[in-house]
């Protein structure tokens, strides 16, 4: 048997991990299943390194705390930009990723604030983030940001991230199974 020792660094006091919530989750997992992965890759949770000094300027600017990374709850690539990597083809994983993604999506949890968000998305941008996604589901909600001075909110029908071309219907979002089974 294999014991791994974590560092003490690598352990987030329980106040900084961020508490999820049945509605979270599930749509969380009903926008991978939509947003289109034939031309990006749909990655959950990655870790964006934030720990060079640069990073961490821009960190301080907005008023964002976080030593080492920020974990969008869903960030999008360009598909030939971002892949598995195979350890039988001697590639290995990668714990924090320093190119920034196409889109990062951030959907609101209970212990989150809509300014913590915001903050959040001006460190995205800066870092090269072309499109930003606000995601409520207590309002069935969808506002997408192409810059913090540009959104539009979609609240029925379909959202459209006019960036990055993509369509999602939002009834697939805030989908509920019960409702077909009435």
């Amino acid at each position: 048997m294999t014991i791994e020792l974590i560092a003490d660094e690598d352990v987030q006091p329980e106040e900084d991990i961020q508490k999820s919530s049945i509605n979270h989750a599930l749509v969380q997992t009903h926008l991978i299943k939509t947003l289109p992965d034939d031309q990006f890759t749909i990655a959950t949770e990655l870790s964006l390194d934030v720990s060079s000094s640069e990073r961490q300027a821009i960190l301080k600017k907005y008023h964002v705390k976080a030593e080492r990374e920020l974990k969008p709850d869903i960030c999008l690539y360009d598909a030939q930009d971002l892949d598995y990597l195979d350890p039988e083809l001697e590639e290995d994983d990668i714990a924090r990723l320093e190119q920034a993604p196409l889109l990062c999506i951030e959907i609101v949890s209970p212990s989150q604030s809509s300014m913590e968000i915001l903050r959040k998305f001006r460190v995205y941008f800066a870092m090269g983030v072309k499109s930003c996604w606000y995601v409520d589901p207590n309002l069935k909600l969808v506002k997408i940001y192409s810059s913090l001075q540009q959104s539009k909110s979609f609240e029925e029908g379909e959202v459209f991230d006019s960036v990055l071309n993509i369509h999602l219907p939002l009834n697939k979002i805030f989908f509920k199974r019960s409702s077909l089974m009435r």
